[in-house]
């Protein structure tokens, strides 16, 4: 299988000329996965254009293709967004990788009422950038042409607003609903997982009220490190994507 690496700004490549990748992205795939001259990779920029061709160049801090191939992935007609609940003992950093890996198209940071981590003062900052850090190579491994969004954290009312543009479908074990049953094809979708703690009845009965439907995975009670990718293949499965 190809290597896969991204390139920021990569744009009207064609079969015969050469693309490069410089900086820590290169010095990764030559000094770490030992990348060599005449091996097939592709690099994509993250928005659904993808180049493959035998390496060049492999130098320390820059490496070199010449594109055989060049294709435009065409993007999802319908999005499916996380929104994840702050989670203590890199839970919602796990489900963040496994989610990018099983397609999700964004991902949002939640400050959910039972949250344990708070992204407080630097950490505002520093948590979006860290699960930027997380999708992105979760995109490289399992090479996908779409870089997936990290968008701002939420508070539990912008979250409620989502329901005005978007299906947003809250996990809550105790919800009559299963995901299955739900008719999401054609529409964009907003899965919505809580902390470790659950989801608090004042914060269900606020996204209820603006329109959030409850559903539930099955009978048992997941992590929400497994919550999230779970119920991501189930709609990846019911909207066709799979």
């Amino acid at each position: 299988m190809a290597h896969f690496y991204l390139a920021d700004g990569l744009s009207d490549t064609a079969p015969g000329s050469l693309v490069t990748i410089v900086g820590a992205e290169a010095k990764h795939a030559v000094s770490v996965s030992r990348v060599r001259v005449g091996e097939v990779l592709s690099i994509g920029n993250g928005e659904g254009l993808v180049a493959t061709g035998p390496v060049e160049e492999a130098a320390p801090t820059r490496l070199s293709i010449r594109v055989d191939e060049v294709v435009q992935h065409p993007a999802p007609s319908a999005r499916i967004t996380l929104v994840q609940a702050l989670a203590k003992g890199g839970r919602d950093e796990s489900a963040v990788q496994a989610s990018t890996e099983l397609g999700v198209d964004a991902v949002v940071p939640w400050a959910a009422r039972r949250s344990v981590v708070k992204w407080d003062g630097n950490k505002r900052d520093k948590g979006p950038e860290r699960w930027r850090a997380i999708v992105r190579e979760a995109t490289k491994q399992s090479m996908r042409p779409y870089l997936p969004q990290v968008q701002e954290p939420v508070t539990t009312k912008e979250l409620a607003r989502l329901a005005e543009s978007a299906l947003v479908l809250v996990l809550e074990p105790t919800a009559q609903t299963p995901l299955t049953s739900i008719e999401a094809r054609g529409r964009d979708v907003v899965l919505v997982v809580g902390p470790e703690g659950g989801i608090a009845p004042e914060e269900l009965e606020m996204l209820g009220a603006a329109g959030c439907v409850p559903v539930r995975l099955g009978s048992s009670v997941l992590r929400t490190s497994t919550a999230g990718p779970a119920a991501l293949a189930v709609l990846s499965a019911l909207t066709e994507r799979w």
